[in-house]
């Protein structure tokens, strides 16, 4: 279903703020998902343009090349701007401008890393803020966070915080939704190939056990037994009882799946929230050995090294600048 509602008072126009290495998958699905906008309206209903502190190339992570406009302070704000930042920025050149449109009630919206910056530089947001799940168990380590959700987005006074990612094609209808009619809707997202359109109040799928239809109802059960007790390990045979099959059948089912143990994946799921700990937050390690279920700092670092080759000192190291800065009041105004 196609209808043209083209004119000059229902154009809304996006800028894209860009950071050296910003996440092309959350870029792509921006742009995209407005050029389908367009064609199911008939219409350049949404425009949009590339912003950047650093004008000229900007390169992604993944390397692609945006050439961006520069962000000029209290100048050529847009209706909506979407930043799509890199990891771990230290001074976040867009915060300034996202204040301002928010003063003059035009709508920011930061993805994912962009987000996990914001909720850091802002120390304790006082509305609900959300972002990527990957971050949200390091943000409640390293600070207060009472109204830190781990929903797909939230509005807090115009600033959208949002987990980004696959979910941002999503986000960007629920954006520009009231300005289609619901069958408009719903053909933008068959277009997009999404199986249905959650909500921003959804929950994010965020360990591996939510994505149920992937695996046996007794594998998703164990992995998710396995998740809730990272912290203090099950014994197997505790384990097995409570899903309801033999040690030996348990083992076949994960080996014909994962070509592994259940041990063995038990132990990865730890050794990979332990990374976590480790590069992005400043906790001592005999603390983040507990939090995983490992002891002590030397069952923490054969684990992280069996895993990943690199000791958990050496893998801290290459995040300890970064992590140090977000300490710092990076607020600019």
């Amino acid at each position: 279903m196609t209808t043209r509602t083209s004119g000059a008072a229902s154009r809304r126009q996006f800028e894209l703020f860009v950071s050296a290495g910003f996440c092309e998958l959350e870029l792509a699905a921006v742009t995209h998902t407005l050029i389908e906008a367009n064609d199911v309206l008939v219409g350049e209903n949404f425009t949009w343009r590339y912003v950047s502190d650093v004008p000229g190339l900007v390169k992604g992570r993944a390397g692609l090349m945006v050439r961006a406009e520069p962000a000029i302070a209290d100048y050529g704000y847009s209706d909506v701007m979407v930043v799509v930042g890199g990891r771990h920025e230290a001074r976040p050149a867009w915060l300034a401008r996202a204040r301002a449109m928010q003063r003059k009630a035009r709508l920011v919206v930061l993805l994912s890393d962009a987000a996990t910056t914001y909720i850091r530089a802002t120390k304790s947001p006082a509305g609900r803020v959300t972002t990527h799940w990957r971050d949200i168990s390091a943000l409640e380590e390293t600070g207060y966070h009472p109204n830190l959700t781990t929903r797909f987005s939230e509005n807090s006074d115009g600033i959208i915080t949002a987990a980004g990612a696959g979910a941002t094609a999503e986000l960007i209808i629920g954006l520009i939704a009231p300005q289609l009619q619901a069958p408009q809707v719903a053909e933008l997202g068959n277009r997009l190939l999404l199986h249905t359109i959650r909500k921003s109040d959804a929950e994010q799928p965020k360990d591996i056990a939510d994505n149920e239809g992937l695996f046996d109802v007794h594998v998703t059960q164990a992995i998710r037994l396995m998740e809730e007790t990272l912290a203090d390990p099950m014994p197997m045979a505790e384990l097995t009882a409570q899903v309801g099959l033999s040690t030996r059948h348990l083992e076949r089912v994960f080996r014909k799946v994962f070509n592994d143990s259940p041990a063995r994946f038990y132990k990865k799921l730890r050794a990979k929230r332990a990374r976590t700990m480790i590069e992005e937050t400043l906790m001592p390690m005999i603390d983040i050995a507990v939090a995983t279920g490992f002891g002590s700092v030397n069952t923490l670092a054969k684990a992280v090294k069996d895993e990943y080759g690199v000791t958990p000192s050496k893998m801290r190291a290459r995040r300890k600048i970064s992590l140090l800065t977000f300490d710092e009041d990076t607020d600019p105004s």
